[in-house]
């Protein structure tokens, strides 16, 4: 079978898993359902990008290796229309397969095989950003853990205390606080920051990303805020709800 719906409640958000292996499916399903999400499934690219368009779903789940379609392909289909949260769940563990990913237009991208709380956790994620994002007005004031940016005051602050930032570190900050968990790729942190004409020049990042760990990490070595992913860029360490 290569297609169905399914469903344990009629609240939780709905997430479209794409996958061609259905023993994989299986586990998603699964894990999704215990947890209060309603489950649509297809096994090919076409079916996907047809569920896709058909009920909107709140998120999807994507495999990369697709019988009649690459993953990339169906990421970027999708981010023509819409910006639903696209999550990768793929056996291709390489950093450039990353980063095309989430240069494409994916939201976050775990390796298999993959823990449930990982996804669970991912997925969460993605749908909190997705939610801050749709809403009227924008965020006035982005957080994690203790730290918290004003937007509208441009004020930093670390456990109560005024954390004092260049422009060039506040505006890597707040692109990292923006994204509220997801991964930000070297490349899309350097043309939001630099411009695009700076997409390579990935040694600004590592200067920089020095010089903000040492104002706001208690231990720069060990960083409990900014979270490198290596070789494909940097995180911010959000609280779960």
């Amino acid at each position: 079978m290569t297609t169905s719906s399914s469903t344990v409640t009629d609240q939780g958000p709905q997430v479209l898993v794409i996958e061609d292996e259905e023993s994989v499916r299986t586990v998603i399903r699964a894990t999704l359902q215990n947890h209060g999400y309603r489950v649509l499934e297809a096994g090919t690219a076409e079916r996907g990008l047809e569920h896709a368009r058909a009920y909107t779903p709140d998120a999807v789940i994507l495999d990369l290796g697709l019988p009649d379609m690459d993953g990339l392909d169906v990421t970027r289909a999708i981010r023509a229309w819409s910006p639903m949260p696209i999550l990768i769940v793929s056996a291709r563990g390489r950093e450039k397969d990353k980063v095309d990913a989430l240069d494409g237009g994916a939201d976050d991208y775990v390796t298999k095989p993959f823990g449930t709380d990982e996804l669970l956790a991912r997925l969460r994620v993605a749908l909190r950003h997705a939610a801050r994002a749709g809403s009227p007005g924008g965020v006035g004031i982005l957080r994690a853990g203790d730290l918290s940016v004003d937007l509208d005051r441009r004020i930093v602050m670390r456990a109560g205390e005024n954390v004092r930032l260049t422009p060039i570190q506040y505006k890597l900050l707040v692109e990292l606080m923006k994204a509220d968990g997801k991964v930000v790729t070297h490349r899309q942190l350097l043309v939001a920051v630099w411009g695009p004409r700076h997409a390579r020049d990935t040694h600004y990042l590592r200067v920089y990303m020095g010089q903000l760990r040492q104002k706001l990490e208690a231990n720069p070595a060990h960083p409990a805020y900014i979270v490198t992913d290596p070789g494909v860029g940097y995180r911010i360490v959000a609280e779960e709800p």
